[in-house]
């Protein structure tokens, strides 16, 4: 019986299915790069806000504490957007007269929250607690940066899942003293292996992975 097809075409079917495969290997890590981009994430984007408020000159030049306009940071899932009375407490005495303020008056007198813009904006389908994050021990500046720094708040971290797994699998290598909850500028000492491993075990500190955790 003759041969039917030709002694390349198990040659050309190897390097078909090896070359689809490979197509498939590459268009993955592509796509897996393009979605952890700071395009995508939103890291490091400045978003257009009703005043140009600068957490560095409030916080680093001024002195304020973070609950002092995050009111429900410490009892609460949110952290709380500060009213037009906490900004005009400060501001009926100081710059009162300044253009760029005109937004925050205007709210005064109508009645008319602001509407700011938010930065650190989770999917709907994602819970999560400030509350209990502080509580354990996990400082404002692991997630958001050092906001004392910021003139324009961004997004410092992705806010991916993966992101987030990293800290609730090794819990350790991020949790600090409480007392240094809101403290900007702390940084992990040299044997945060070890410390971190005590504070664990003395805030109770659960590595939850499981998928209800943030999924509810």
């Amino acid at each position: 019986m003759p041969q039917i097809f030709h002694r390349s075409t198990n040659t050309i079917a190897r390097v078909t299915i090896l070359g689809a495969v490979g197509i498939v290997a590459v268009v993955s890590v592509l796509l897996a790069i393009v979605f952890r981009a700071d395009y995508m994430t939103d890291v490091r984007v400045i978003r257009e806000q009703p005043v140009p408020f600068s957490h560095k000159h409030h916080v680093s030049g001024v002195g304020i504490d973070c609950r002092y306009c995050h009111t429900s940071v410490e009892t609460s899932s949110f952290a709380g957007i500060p009213s037009t009375a906490t900004c005009m407490t400060c501001h009926s005495e100081i710059w009162t007269g300044s253009p760029m303020l005109e937004p925050v008056r205007a709210s005064l007198r109508t009645n008319e929250p602001l509407r700011w813009t938010r930065v650190h904006d989770l999917p709907d389908f994602v819970y999560f607690d400030h509350s209990i994050h502080l509580a354990k021990g996990i400082g404002c500046s692991t997630c958001h940066g050092r906001v004392d720094q910021m003139p324009i708040m961004w997004r410092e971290n992705s806010l991916l899942m993966e992101w987030c797994l990293n800290c609730h699998r090794q819990p350790e290598q991020y949790v600090r003293p409480r007392s240094a909850v809101f403290q900007m500028d702390w940084v992990a000492p040299p044997n945060q292996l070890e410390a971190g491993r005590e504070l664990v075990q003395t805030y109770h500190i659960r590595k939850l992975t499981d998928c209800y955790t943030c999924h509810r």
